[in-house]
């Protein structure tokens, strides 16, 4: 039987950090998926922001990687699936989805679906929740969250404990002092973890890839050694390239 051929994944950076580009490369060099994709990676031109803080920054960047594919610079018809790597409810999957017949989807989107299917059964008390960046992004997520759920948006969910902030922005992590992210983020963490049963840990910020061990330090911090190491951290890039492998198989068998 022939080997089928790899899977074309694009992975989007709609913003103009090519340090965080660099980041999202790292954290997937390593995964035993590669096997089956053929990975494209992309940054947005200078024109967009090099950090997505808040809702102008989400449309700044959408209007300026949507201009870059109409003069023709990124060609969608070369991919399988798009991964728009972005934490937030970014406009670009929406609209990449009506551009392309590819599959697309986001880290938030993505991250999301993962947590729900890693932790315990709906009737346990596992929860999952996001540390993030700045403070925009605790509403914005959660309303992002009952949104993806189908609930009214400050609906409670009994198995999202809610997104926790840092302080920092995406930029930060790779420029200001190593100690200062370490303490911003383990704080946000902490405080998550002791505002519910945590079971899962998503980080949200695709500059956070490769922080894990901050994250799982204060999971040990707060649970102990034994759960501590237990807890699941969900890097959003990963959990995205797991998901369209998932959906390219799904879209083929069922067909």
């Amino acid at each position: 039987m022939a080997t089928p051929p790899k899977i074309k994944v694009l992975i989007l950076n709609p913003n103009s950090s090519t340090a965080m580009t660099e980041g999202m490369k790292t954290a997937v060099a390593k995964m035993p998926l590669l096997e089956y994709l053929d990975i494209s990676i992309y940054t947005a031109p200078s024109s967009a922001p090099g950090s997505i803080n808040d809702d102008e920054g989400i449309q700044a960047s959408t209007e300026t990687v949507l201009a870059d594919i109409l003069a023709g610079n990124l060609k969608l018809d070369r991919f399988d699936a798009i991964l728009v790597a972005c934490f937030s409810v970014h406009t670009l999957v929406s609209k990449l989805s009506t551009m392309t017949s590819a599959a697309v989807t986001g880290i938030f989107e993505a991250s999301v679906l993962t947590s729900l299917s890693i932790i315990a059964p709906p009737g346990g008390n596992d929860s999952w929740g996001i540390v993030t960046t700045g403070a925009f992004w605790e509403k914005h997520l959660g309303d992002g969250v009952n949104e993806f759920l189908g609930q009214t948006a400050g609906q409670t969910n009994d198995r999202y404990a809610g997104t926790f902030s840092s302080g920092l922005t995406a930029g930060d992590f790779h420029t200001v002092s190593p100690e200062q992210v370490q303490d911003k983020l383990k704080d946000a963490t902490i405080r998550l973890l002791k505002s519910s049963n945590i079971r899962c840990v998503v980080m949200g910020c695709g500059g956070m890839a490769g922080l894990e061990s901050i994250i799982r330090d204060a999971a040990v911090q707060v649970y102990g050694e034994e759960r501590g190491k237990s807890v699941y951290i969900v890097d959003g890039v990963r959990a995205g390239l797991l998901q369209l492998y998932q959906t390219i198989l799904s879209r083929r068998e069922f067909v």
